[in-house]
């Protein structure tokens, strides 16, 4: 017998925004992906240096361009894991919990600072 919800479950159905997010969140890994290794970046220096030195270092001129690069690819691997996670929350729970949205939009703020206020490689000595 079904509910006034419409399910036989008495469950409240899926909204269309409810099975959208996992689709937004995966297509934004996606356009990170391909924005990290689309725009100009440096991944041969990157690996020529090695990650973590190429990184650290703040004197060679490409110094943005790598870390662009790394910070991008790195947004959409954490990008996909949520999308996928949410893909599967969705399927198995028909729901998706507010964390899932305000972690991103928290972090997205927090990048969006930080690349506001570049640190300068003389203010880097000082410290």
């Amino acid at each position: 017998m079904r509910s006034r919800h419409g399910r036989q479950d008495g469950k409240p159905p899926v909204t269309a925004l409810t099975r959208w997010i996992p689709r937004l969140l995966i297509a934004i890994a996606l356009v990170h992906f391909v924005w990290a290794f689309v725009k100009p970046n440096a991944w041969a220096a990157l690996a020529a240096d090695g990650f973590v030195r190429a990184l650290v270092d703040l004197e060679p001129g490409a110094y943005f361009a790598r870390e662009a690069s790394v910070w991008f690819l790195a947004a959409g691997i954490a990008l996909l894991a949520l999308g996928t996670l949410s893909r599967h929350l969705v399927r198995t729970t028909d729901r998706v919990p507010a964390q899932l949205g305000w972690y991103p939009v928290a972090i997205g703020v927090l990048a969006l600072l930080a690349a506001h206020e570049p640190l300068r490689a003389d203010e880097s000595t000082k410290v």
